[in-house]
């Protein structure tokens, strides 16, 4: 049997598919060099039906910021004006939402979290690199500073890459994509 493109199947993926689905291509992906995260990335879900389906993309949730492997800003939000804004995780319910994330997926719940990003806001990093051994493969992975959340990668290319965030409690995986951000003079 011969293996399609990743990018193929991760693009049909990206439209909704089972879990299983989806970690059947994660396993397939090779692992990542953590310096190859070095970067700013813009991520978005993959629909799996778990309870973080939806829910980050709502809060207006745009990617990650790996400012070096000990200098991870692990949760990206867009504030006022477009403006990014770095969320500290140990201020977010992460454990409310992985048992009723689909309860904030309204836009009730977005609007409240715009007014209260500011409080949530950091200029600290919260998360550092570490190469781990996930699903069979040592790769790099973000490893939060305040939370028990692991989020492993695979690459697809050298611009995207798969991460599965492993947090305590959860009992599977929550499947997103990363797609590193070129500065517009690189464009």
């Amino acid at each position: 049997m011969t293996r399609s493109d990743p990018r193929v199947e991760l693009a049909r993926l990206e439209q909704g598919c089972s879990l299983a689905e989806a970690l059947a291509l994660y396993d397939t992906l090779a692992p990542v060099e953590a310096e190859a995260m070095v970067g700013a990335w813009r991520g978005a879900g993959i629909p799996t039906g778990g309870p973080f389906d939806g829910l980050l993309e709502n809060l207006g949730w745009h990617g990650k910021r790996f400012e070096s492997t000990e200098s991870v800003h692990p949760l990206v939000f867009a504030g006022a004006g477009g403006r990014l804004v770095s969320v500290d995780p140990g201020r977010v319910p992460l454990g409310l939402a992985a048992r009723h994330g689909q309860r904030f997926t309204g836009r009730a719940t977005a609007i409240a979290f715009r007014m209260l990003l500011p409080l949530l806001a950091t200029r600290r990093p919260r998360a550092r690199m570490r190469p781990v051994a996930y699903r069979g493969l040592t790769s790099a992975a973000m490893v939060y500073d305040q939370l028990p959340i692991i989020d492993a990668f695979r690459a697809v290319d050298d611009d995207t890459v798969v991460g599965a965030m492993d947090l305590r409690g959860l009992p599977e995986p929550y499947l997103f994509t990363l797609r590193r951000e070129r500065p517009a003079s690189a464009l």
